[in-house]
């Protein structure tokens, strides 16, 4: 209090030296350090005010004095004493200076971009973070709608869609209807949350084609459905996040996935020892897809918005295509059933003799290839476990995406120099071309599948491909395939034939 009322009459005295018409500017005052002066009302001045060393009039001292003035403190030069608000904001800045450090560059005023995680050093800190974490995530899940409240609502829906699609029956909003519709939740405890979702953005993102500039009924419940499933999603997910960040580990994903399977009907009546298998091909699709520096963990909005997740809950519908879902019983076990009859000394791995008879889906490998295979990926005493398996079907299996075009470039990148060049080209088109030369009358020099190669890709540099290029130009996939598969080079070159059954090419695939 007492350095306030110096200040205060120190301002005023320097002040009142002055004639009317020579009273100084923020500039007349040469200050040794910053003098801020906010602009927020009322003017409050935010400062270290040191000596002044300049002298203001001739033969006239400094009036404001550094050991008299409380450099960290906030004054209001319009308030007879510091307010109640300037003196909390003071308590949360020296609180945060304290733990985190200052959240602002003192030059630039940019925020900082990272903050060091505030660590737990007590078993009793650790506790009170857990509960609060398994409070939050209650409140969560119990701001969710339950079915007597989504049945609820769609009788809301139904009451305010007058008209009716004469083509497919569905029920349809006018905006009025809408509107109207918005604001009756208002009065429901249980959907009022709903109101700030249900906007005109979102009505227009929904309406589609109808010339009256309605929107169906149903389109508005099933974005409500999707959203509420969502947050359960996302709560269940969370549960299982053990450091509160938003990432979850592929163990914690594990678990998250085997608490669902008893809700699957599609997975009832699975063989328990199968289990722990079943979990690991579901869980390794996540992890190769969203994981590629293999960090392991991956973020939960990630899961949440891959699609992923919705494929793994349509095991839920009886009717639903499992042919073709990698989280299907059948696909488990189709690719299972692979690994073991690789396996021919069923030690639980597989060496590269094993490997190279791997020929799902009409593939067959170049023995250059399995080489660099069991160079760059995960072993053990040069074996390959069903992990590192599953990630090969996976990449496989889907060519086209950038995380399996991404896991080939490294195979095929044997200096890891980031680029492939003649050479590396070269090195992985020789097996094939000394495996067509002994089975078909005529090769395809290599000089002429680079050239086509480097056409393909068009890259950057005409003398390098990177990854940039493989994944932007659209044919990353088939240059995998001319260098690392029989099949994918000789599918290549008969590319243009009208006659897929012609003598050459029976032979060519059955004896590879």
């Amino acid at each position: 209090m007492e350095d306030f009322s110096r200040l205060k009459a120190a301002l005023q005295a320097k002040l009142d030296g002055f004639p009317e018409s020579e009273t100084p500017n923020k500039s007349a005052l040469s200050l040794s350090k910053t003098y801020l002066v906010s602009a927020s009302e009322p003017t409050t001045v935010t400062a270290h005010i040191l000596n002044t060393k300049d002298k203001v009039g001739a033969g006239e001292s400094s009036v404001l004095e550094e050991s008299s003035l409380n450099p960290n403190a906030t004054y209001d030069v319009d308030a007879e004493e510091p307010t109640d608000e300037a003196q909390h904001d003071k308590m949360v800045s020296n609180f945060i200076k304290e733990k985190f450090g200052s959240l602002e560059s003192p030059k630039t005023g940019i925020p900082r971009l990272f903050v060091k995680n505030y660590k737990v050093t007590s078993a009793l800190q650790s506790k009170l973070r857990d509960e609060s974490r398994q409070l939050l995530l209650q409140r969560r899940n119990d701001e969710l709608f339950d079915q007597e409240e989504l049945i609820n609502l769609w009788k809301k829906l139904e009451e305010k869609a007058q008209s009716i699609d004469q083509l497919t029956g569905e029920k349809l909003l006018y905006f009025t209807e809408f509107q109207k519709f918005v604001d009756e939740l208002e009065g429901d405890k249980n959907l009022r949350s709903l109101r700030k979702f249900l906007t005109p953005k979102l009505f227009l993102k929904l309406y589609t084609d109808d010339p009256s500039g309605r929107v169906s009924a149903n389109s508005i419940f099933n974005y409500i459905m999707k959203r509420t499933w969502y947050q359960q999603t996302r709560v269940g997910l969370s549960i299982y996040d053990d450091n509160g960040r938003g990432y979850i580990t592929d163990k914690n994903l594990e678990c998250y996935i085997q608490e669902l399977i008893p809700t699957l009907p599609r997975l009832n009546g699975m063989d328990p020892t199968f289990l722990p298998f079943y979990t690991g091909t579901a869980v390794r699709k996540f992890f190769f897809f969203l994981d590629p520096y293999h960090t392991g963990r991956i973020k939960i909005l990630d899961i949440l918005s891959c699609g992923f997740i919705d494929d793994f809950l349509d095991l839920r519908e009886e009717s639903a295509p499992q042919e073709t879902n990698w989280f299907s019983y059948e696909s488990s076990m189709r690719v299972y059933g692979r690994y073991l009859n690789l396996d021919k000394d069923h030690d639980g791995m597989l060496t590269k003799e094993e490997f190279v008879n791997y020929c799902d889906r009409g593939v067959s490998l170049t023995e250059t290839f399995v080489n660099r295979l069991f160079q760059e990926c995960l072993t053990f005493d040069g074996k390959m476990d069903y992990r590192t398996y599953l990630d090969f079907v996976l990449a496989v299996e889907n060519r086209k995406e950038p995380a399996s075009i991404n896991y080939f470039f490294r195979i095929l990148d044997g200096d890891h120099k980031g680029y492939l060049n003649a050479f590396d080209l070269h090195f992985f088109y020789k097996d094939v071309e000394q495996y067509m030369q002994k089975h078909t009358p005529e090769s395809v020099k290599f000089c002429d599948i680079k050239d086509e190669i480097f056409d393909m890709v068009k890259p950057k540099d005409p003398m390098k491909i990177t990854l940039q290029d493989l994944m932007e130009c659209g044919s990353g996939h088939t240059v995998i395939h001319i260098l690392t598969d029989f099949n994918g080079f000789w599918i290549y070159e008969t590319r243009e034939s009208t006659n897929t059954d012609s003598p050459k090419t029976s032979v060519l695939i059955s004896e590879v």
